[in-house]
């Protein structure tokens, strides 16, 4: 879907070029497109690949483990269902607690591995289950503590103070948090009336 709806988005550019008539503009914008992107990986890459590596040594450390165990209190009062030693609860710390420093990338593998194991308990496989849902809320919603991707984005752009977006960031993203897990409460409590 996502593919469709970038390949719609290039048609669109395309045809606005060709009806304006600014066929230098489409050929600058085809040529410097490659540059642009290629220099901004390349600025992204190092910070991305600093916090990578961070979350790796967390994780072979233990550290990650013992996070997870912090949230375990909070976690068992969102994920009802599943019992207290399944894996899907690490994994499911680990992609919020990797979120938080702003790492969609590396918490990625943390999300599918959870879903995997919360797909064990689902009954019913065809359907996802409550906590399958709350979890993508979750994942979806989730708190940043420390934006990385946004910073190096600010810090490539030559921002003057890129790290002042961090409070308000934080604000904003607890805010959709809550919400989106009132509203995910609201459906479930309707969910199991039916």
């Amino acid at each position: 879907m996502i593919n469709k709806l970038w390949a719609l988005f290039i048609i669109i550019g395309i045809i606005t070029f060709i009806i304006t008539g600014d066929y230098e503009g489409l050929n600058a914008t085809i040529l410097n497109s490659g540059q642009k992107t290629f220099d901004m990986v390349i600025k992204i890459f190092p910070v991305i690949a600093l916090w990578l590596g961070i979350m790796e040594i967390a994780t072979a450390s233990g550290l990650l483990k013992k996070l997870s165990n912090l949230f375990y209190p909070i976690l068992k009062h969102l994920f009802p269902e599943i019992p207290k030693d399944n894996k899907a609860l690490g994994y499911i710390s680990s992609n919020i607690i990797t979120n938080m420093f702003g790492l969609g990338n590396a918490a990625t593998p943390f999300g599918l591995k959870a879903m995997k194991e919360l797909q064990k308990l689902n009954k019913k496989r065809n359907e996802a289950t409550r906590s399958m849902i709350t979890f993508l809320v979750i994942n979806t919603s989730g708190v940043t503590i420390f934006p990385t991707t946004v910073i190096s984005l600010r810090m490539m752009y030559e921002s003057k103070n890129p790290s002042e977006i961090i409070p308000i960031c934080i604000l904003t993203t607890f805010i959709s948090l809550m919400i989106a897990i009132m509203i995910d409460k609201i459906f479930a409590r309707r969910y199991q009336h039916e």
